[in-house]
């Protein structure tokens, strides 16, 4: 649901529980109750109710009728559906993209895909890809991992914003829970997130050259990978 159309209170509500959701704070497992959530944030349970219903149309979570609603879980299903929605976006995107690079706007673009990628790098511990215990790439902590995967976002997302679709940005919006769950599963996967950051320096090499076919097929390779780890529950 647009965020025009929902009262101030629906979306502190709705604001609350994603970041609940996408910061990992609520277990799938659990049936969470309408009425001790409205107390837990001090509001009313009408515009509470609201939010669950719009989480819920947004793919978030599940509603389990007169006993409140469950993090949405990752099926393999859903995990299909949603690398082909992102393969039909993100492939549009990045071939519009090599088209346009060498405009004011491309360029801009390029300079915030090489940001993404040195924050990328960083996170696996350093430009080179070496971690600190000699191992390379391998990522130090949970945080590191966590910063890695919301700038894998980012990159993807720049890409998106670049061609200015609304439509685009809601449905990658709406489909954040799904896609990070689908990224945290891949990430998991020793030296998935080594191969991860090799094919965002390629695409974003191939987009600096104005390439958009190799980038195009690149970029389908790369979303589609998941399908082939088997990740889903």
């Amino acid at each position: 649901m647009e965020r025009e159309r929902m009262s101030s209170l629906q979306i502190q509500a709705y604001d609350y529980l994603k970041d609940m959701i996408l910061s990992g704070k609520l277990d799938p497992d659990e049936l969470y109750s309408e009425t001790r959530l409205s107390a837990q944030i001090g509001i009313s349970r009408t515009p509470m109710r609201e939010a669950i219903q719009c989480l819920s149309q947004d793919g978030y979570i599940t509603v389990v009728p007169s006993k409140g609603f469950r993090v949405r879980s990752l099926s393999s299903a859903d995990m299909e559906e949603i690398i082909q929605i992102r393969c039909a976006i993100e492939g549009f995107c990045v071939h519009l993209a090599a088209v346009e690079i060498q405009t004011k706007k491309g360029q801009k673009l390029l300079a915030e895909l090489d940001r993404l990628l040195k924050k990328q790098e960083k996170a696996l511990g350093g430009r080179g890809g070496s971690g600190r215990d000699g191992h390379e790439g391998q990522a130090q902590t949970k945080e590191d991992m966590e910063r890695f995967m919301e700038y894998d976002h980012q990159f993807h997302q720049a890409l998106i914003d670049f061609v200015g679709n609304r439509e685009f940005v809601q449905t990658f919006q709406r489909s954040m829970h799904l896609i990070r769950l689908t990224t945290q599963g891949a990430l998991a996967v020793p030296g998935r997130a080594e191969d991860t950051l090799k094919e965002h320096r390629l695409i974003y090499s191939y987009l600096k050259e104005g390439q958009g076919d190799a980038a195009y097929k690149l970029m389908l390779v790369h979303l589609m990978t998941p399908l082939t780890m088997h990740i889903a529950e």
